[in-house]
Formats: structure tokens, C-alpha cells, sequence
């Protein structure tokens, strides 16, 4: 957000940390505790838009949502640890006390492994109006029939415009492509489709669509719980915990995974376990730099589908190079569903792709938008930025060059970072 010119009040009861994130970043910051009323009467939350409430304790974001809707907060926002709140969808009761809305970081994290397992030969996957249209990345293999070709060259392999690619990741930099964009083997490319079109993608780019059965989670972190709890019943699920106290626990919790008390750096045991025999690794522990030695273990033995979880934000970009499917992290996947609440315009949806410096915001359309004036081949759009997708009375469509959107479209927009704030001024 302190690139895109808000105004943003960092309140921490730690200075040494306030000084150190005033220096790197361009926020205000408040030393105090947020619990305090008196702190935050003084301290402009009563003329906030958002409050974002995400200290450790779940109870103290609570507390601190409630007052400041209390005092004048416009919208609040709170994250809170226990997964079970957002599952008893009660988000009535919380919208009357004041939270308008709850973020589980761990739930989040479980959804996007959820959809990456489901859908095998993907690195990102995001869906709107329930998969009537999907944008997702994939790697190009030797083998593909879109190599070494410009996107112009290969238009003839989509004669019902049921697709298009979007952009690219090579070399750790992330391309919006053009007709001119000559693609090469390994380069991620990120498509928009048709639902019916995803398997012809897939066989273009060289990849098989395999089907995974089973799974083994490595670490009885929260995540790794509630992960297999999502899986367990339409994969097999083997959970892989050290501390047998752990292990104990989980078994009242999981019915249908096979819970091992053994170690995840221990190769042996793990091979002893049927490691060669699984589909997909999730690699869920505390520690980012396991996860990811482990995910490249499981790859050295054949293992088709890797996923990591890491805590440090410099490792993000590392998995197209080192081989690892897909790395992510909870903090980052849960500032993507809080971005929605701070982008201009009508938004519905806002997400990253793992390592890439882009977003994809979904914009319902309102009455006399800029966008809608000219068809989308003149609108003037940055060149770093591309209307991906629309849903127009619930048909999805593909948008190509005269194509002219109208009022309460469902818009989807890729775009790199540095173009959001033009591409705002379009939908307000």
C-alpha cells in the first residue's frame, strides 16, 4: 500500500521495529498499545477508512475492531488464528460487533493448496464465478507446440478464442505478452480460459493433466492440519509430524489420515513410508529452508506435484529456478484478500501469482466508467496491463481487440504493480 500514496498509520508497541520499517517504507508510525482507547481517540481513527487489525493474538484484533468502529473506523478488518471462526460462517454476528471482516491467513494458505492439488499441472490457479473462467500459470515443457514462436504465430491452435496467454515469467522477471512475444521452453506463461479449454492448454504447453490419489503433508503445523482435513476425503493423505504429542492430538481431529511419528528431514524413513509411491509433497513446517530441501528431495524421487510454504520473503521467487513447483506464503496470500479493500473502484477480487510482480483484480463495472467509452483496442490501457476476461450476465467471454465493455461487466484485469494506479482511474 505506502506505494500507491495512502496515507498509512503503523501502530506498534515496538519502537526498535517502527524504526526500522520507518526507514525502509514510507508509513507513519505510532508507538503505543492498540488496546488503549485514549491512544486510539487521539490517533485518527475515527477518520479512517480501514483499520487492519493483525497482531499475534486473535482477542486483541477482535478488541481493537470493535473500538474502532466504536470511535468512527469505516471499515474494519481482523486475523485471527483459529480456523473454526470462519468456518461457522457467523459473519453476521461479527459485522454486528463491529469486525466487518475476519482474515485467516491458515485457512487462506489451506484454500490455495487445496486448488493447487486439484489442479496438478498448474502453478497458480485462481477462478471467478466458479471456474467459468480461470486464469492460471503453467510451465512450457520441450516438448510444446508454442516454443520458440511468436503468441501471432500460435493463434492458429485457439480458432474459438477460448483463451489467451496474459503474460510471462522468465529469468525472475514477470512479461505482459504481445503478438510479438516469442515464447520458450520453461518460460511460466499465465492464461485466462474457458473452462472446456483447459485441457487442450495444457497438452499445447507439453504437460500431461495427471490425476494425484496420494498425498503426504510434511508437518503438523495448523496448516498441515487444516490442509489434510481438506483433503483427506478425496485423496489419500499421509500427515508426517515428529513430536508424538502432536501426533496424539491430530488423531482426534483427522479421520481419514495416516498420521506418522517420524521425522521430515529423515530421507530414509521417509522413503520407508512409500515416498517414491506419493503424488504430490506439501511441506508444511516452521522451517521455510526444510520445506523447500525436502520439496527438492521429493522431486529427486519422481514426485510430480511440490509445494512449500516459506516464512521468508526472499526465497518467493526461487521456484522456477530451483524446480520446485510452487512456494507460498500465508502473509502474502492474506494481503491479497485484504488489497480488495484498499483498490479503487468497484473490486471483487485481488491475487498475486507466486514470484511474479503482478496482480489480477477482478472490477465490476460501475455507470459511466471510463472503460466503458471505447472498445478496449482504444482505450489507451498501459501497455504493462491487459483486460484478461469478462462475465457478462453470467457468460463468460474472452475480450479481444474491438470488444466494448459495458456497465456491471465482471472485469478481469491483469496488470503488473506498476500500472495499478492508472488502470484504477479506468473503473472509477
Amino acid at each position: 500500500m505506502s506505494s500507491e500514496s495512502h496515507d498509512i498509520y503503523l501502530l506498534d508497541k515496538n519502537e526498535e521495529r517502527l524504526n526500522t520499517i520507518s526507514s525502509q517504507i514510507d508509513v507513519f508510525t505510532i508507538a503505543g498499545d492498540a488496546k488503549s482507547v485514549e491512544i486510539m481517540e487521539q490517533k485518527l481513527i475515527s477518520s479512517c477508512d480501514l483499520l487492519i487489525a493483525v497482531t499475534s493474538s486473535e482477542e486483541t484484533n477482535m478488541l481493537i475492531c470493535i473500538l474502532g468502529k466504536k470511535l468512527g473506523a469505516k471499515r474494519t478488518i481482523a486475523r485471527i488464528n483459529d480456523v473454526n471462526i470462519i468456518k461457522e460462517n457467523k459473519e453476521h454476528f461479527y459485522n454486528e460487533l463491529g469486525i466487518d471482516t475476519l482474515i485467516s491467513p491458515t485457512y487462506l494458505a489451506t484454500l490455495e493448496i487445496q486448488r493447487l492439488v486439484n489442479q496438478s499441472a498448474f502453478t497458480d490457479d485462481i477462478e471467478f464465478d466458479n471456474g467459468k473462467l480461470t486464469v492460471f500459470g503453467i510451465s512450457l515443457s520441450k516438448n510444446s507446440n508454442l516454443i520458440n514462436k511468436t503468441v501471432r504465430e500460435n493463434a492458429d491452435l485457439n480458432p474459438n478464442l477460448s483463451f489467451k496467454p496474459l503474460a510471462l515469467h522468465r529469468d525472475n522477471l514477470t512479461l505482459i505478452v504481445n503478438g510479438e512475444t516469442v515464447l520458450k521452453e520453461n518460460d511460466i506463461v499465465y492464461f485466462i480460459s474457458l473452462k472446456e479449454s483447459i485441457p487442450n492448454i495444457i497438452k499445447l504447453c507439453g504437460k500431461n493433466s495427471f490425476k494425484i490419489k496420494d498425498v503426504m503433508i510434511i508437518g503438523g503445523s495448523r496448516i498441515g492440519i487444516n490442509t489434510a482435513e481438506l483433503l483427506e476425503n478425496d485423496f489419500r493423505v499421509t500427515l508426517v509430524e515428529k513430536d508424538k504429542a502432536t501426533c496424539e492430538q491430530m488423531a482426534n481431529t483427522l479421520k481419514k489420515t495416516l498420521i506418522i511419528n517420524i521425522d521430515g528431514h529423515d530421507v530414509k524413513m521417509l522413503e520407508e513410508e512409500g515416498l517414491t509411491e506419493i503424488d504430490a509433497l506439501i511441506s508444511v513446517t516452521a522451517d521455510s529452508e526444510m520445506n523447500i530441501m525436502t520439496s527438492l528431495v521429493g522431486k529427486s524421487h519422481g514426485i510430480k506435484k511440490t509445494i512449500a510454504r516459506i516464512e521468508n520473503f526472499d526465497y518467493i521467487n526461487l521456484s522456477q529456478s530451483i524446480g520446485i513447483d510452487t512456494l507460498i506464503n500465508k502473509k502474502i496470500i492474506a494481503a491479497d484478500n485484504i488489497f480488495k479493500f484498499v483498490r479503487k473502484g468497484n473490486v471483487s477480487l485481488v491475487a498475486n501469482l507466486h514470484g511474479t510482480d503482478a496482480e489480477i483484480i477482478e472490477f465490476v463495472i460501475k455507470d459511466g466508467s471510463k472503460i466503458t467509452k471505447s472498445p478496449i483496442n482504444k482505450l489507451n490501457f498501459p501497455n504493462s496491463s491487459k483486460i484478461a476476461g469478462v462475465i457478462r450476465n453470467g457468460i463468460p467471454i474472452i475480450p479481444f481487440g474491438d470488444f466494448h465493455l459495458k456497465e456491471y461487466d465482471k472485469t478481469i484485469v491483469f496488470s503488473l504493480t506498476e500500472s495499478i494506479q492508472k488502470i484504477e482511474k479506468f473503473f472509477q
